[in-house]
């Protein structure tokens, strides 16, 4: 070993294990700065488990239900979808993750984040914003919102857009069942549903 290697040795020994939490929100900041920053994420804690909330410069694009290991193809998919250059932000999210917590907790009925649509099209983005509008305690069928897109008959399409939601909660999809009651699925499962009726009041 030569005196560059081992003085390189020792400079990388003195280095602490993990960047400190100001370094990463530094870069952010200049990647930011440097129009090098498309797409900021956090993870927020939730009753139904951990969530991966993300953001581009226009508003939230992205709620997701993580399972242990399943970040990374969040973050992937949020690279294929909407652009690769994906940062965590932590800081960027206190007031989605404020206005989440109240949620949970009962004392918020409607979000007032903004949201980034551009990343949808079609009848997907139709569906979705129709869901968008529907309130608090209210639950809507699978024919209401394929009617509301503007195509009634378009009730599996619909089905199908609302199990693509990329912003589940925030865009209430859960609110949208069955004509008869039923269910029907939900992104992030059943279970998770029925939890979210429950506590708007809809679910007995």
């Amino acid at each position: 070993m030569n005196d560059l290697e081992g003085a390189l040795r020792q400079a990388v020994a003195g280095l602490p294990a993990e960047p400190p939490a100001a370094a990463g929100e530094k870069l952010a900041e200049r990647a930011a700065a440097d129009g090098l920053l498309d797409v900021a994420y956090a993870a927020v804690d939730s009753p139904l488990g951990p969530l991966v909330v993300a953001a581009t410069p226009r508003g939230l694009v992205r709620v997701a239900y993580t399972e242990p290991g399943s970040r990374d193809e969040v973050l992937e998919d949020l690279a294929a979808r909407v652009s690769p250059r994906v940062l965590e932000v932590p800081a960027r999210f206190d007031e989605p993750r404020r206005e989440l917590d109240e949620y949970f907790a009962g004392r918020r009925t409607e979000f007032d984040l903004p949201i980034d649509w551009s990343v949808l099209r079609g009848f997907t983005l139709k569906v979705l914003r129709a869901t968008a509008d529907i309130d608090f305690g209210e639950l809507r069928s699978y024919s209401d919102v394929a009617s509301a897109a503007g195509s009634p008959r378009a009730v599996r399409a619909a089905g199908n857009a609302l199990g693509a939601n990329p912003m589940p909660v925030v865009v209430p999809c859960h609110r949208v069942v069955r004509t008869g009651g039923a269910l029907g699925g939900y992104t992030g499962g059943v279970e998770r549903k029925e939890f979210l009726l429950r506590l708007e009041g809809t679910l007995l």
